[in-house]
């Protein structure tokens, strides 16, 4: 395993995300000493999913660096909550009743380095996976053509081992900067995360992706790499519903069969609970159709659960993240 060491974190420019969620700063909400950073009570997350679903965060906060993290970490457990780490959202569905303790998003740490000479890209993460993915490819840097269709961060793919196409970040992931609940950093290899099919042993932890190293095959025609990426992006618009909120794939397929092929076999395309619907354009899809509350969309996940266990003796497992009590 890795050893806890001093590190030092790349700090470009930060980018700010173009809209902000956070509404303006109540009396009640926390500045955290020793920074510029706020601990904001009762933070609705709903805006924050790409399911567009849940409640609010019991407390949040968002930093605009690292630098932070030490007294944060430090005042978490002094209060005795629980942490709950929040990307861009695009993975995860949060219950209507919210999420207790604090939720620490890193959508504003935003970073990306370019190694011209090892091909290596050092990015944050909160940084787009895809974004980073786009601009390797324009450098004919081979190797994360898959994520250009991804809508999620760096640090989400470290943690669950995202992927496509036949193949994920485990490929191409040299190590990630962790910082744990103590405020322990760590630089911990690819070996050292036990990865599997969307699964690492970051998971369930209170341990925080602050960057990952990936090492990419250079000297490849830019031209030929984008054209392989614009393939999977258009073979993903193509196949999966963009035009409603949903979380992307909701089960983990169950190889060798497909968790879609399964749904669709017994007829489950369509079908819906509330305004939560299983897309008709792909199967191990659930849509939010406008008004849908997570209880639905819940309920809907149950429902596919059973159906298919019934008829073909396989449990499917929830690939999107449940967060919260349903």
């Amino acid at each position: 395993m890795g050893d806890a060491i001093t590190v030092t974190l790349s700090t470009p420019p930060l980018i700010s995300p173009t809209q902000s969620y956070l509404p303006p700063m109540p009396p009640s909400a926390i500045p955290l000493l020793g920074t510029n950073q706020i601990i904001l009570p009762h933070v609705f997350l709903a805006p924050m999913t790409s399911y567009r679903v849940g409640g609010a965060a019991q407390w949040f906060i968002a930093p605009s660096d690292h630098d932070c993290l030490p007294a944060l970490f430090e005042w978490l457990q002094q209060e005795g909550l629980p942490l709950t780490l929040l990307g861009w959202g695009s993975n995860l569905l949060v219950s209507d009743s919210g999420i207790a303790g604090l939720v620490l998003s890193t959508r504003h740490l935003r970073y990306a380095s370019f190694d011209e000479e090892k091909g290596q890209i050092t990015a944050a993460a909160g940084e787009s996976i895809q974004r980073i993915a786009w601009k390797a490819a324009k450098r004919g840097w081979k190797g994360l053509e898959w994520a250009v269709g991804i809508p999620g961060t760096v640090g989400g793919a470290v943690v669950m081992n995202a992927g496509a196409h036949q193949q994920c970040t485990e490929d191409a992931l040299v190590s990630a900067v962790i910082m744990s609940a103590d405020g322990t950093v760590q630089i911990l290899r690819k070996e050292d995360l036990n990865y599997s099919y969307r699964k690492s042993n970051l998971q369930g932890q209170q341990k925080l992706v602050l960057e990952a190293t990936f090492q990419l095959e250079r000297g490849f025609d830019p031209k030929i790499i984008r054209e392989t990426s614009n393939g999977h992006f258009n073979h993903r618009k193509s196949t999966q519903p963009y035009d409603k909120p949903s979380c992307g794939s909701v089960f983990r397929n169950p190889y060798p069969q497909a968790a879609g092929w399964l749904i669709e076999q017994i007829g489950l395309k369509g079908y819906q609970i509330g305004d939560a619907m299983v897309s008709p354009r792909h199967a191990n899809f659930i849509v939010n159709c406008g008004k849908a509350k997570a209880s639905d969309i819940f309920r809907l996940i149950e429902h596919v659960q059973e159906k298919v266990e019934s008829n073909w003796n396989v449990l499917l497992k929830p690939e999107v993240k449940i967060l919260g009590e349903f």
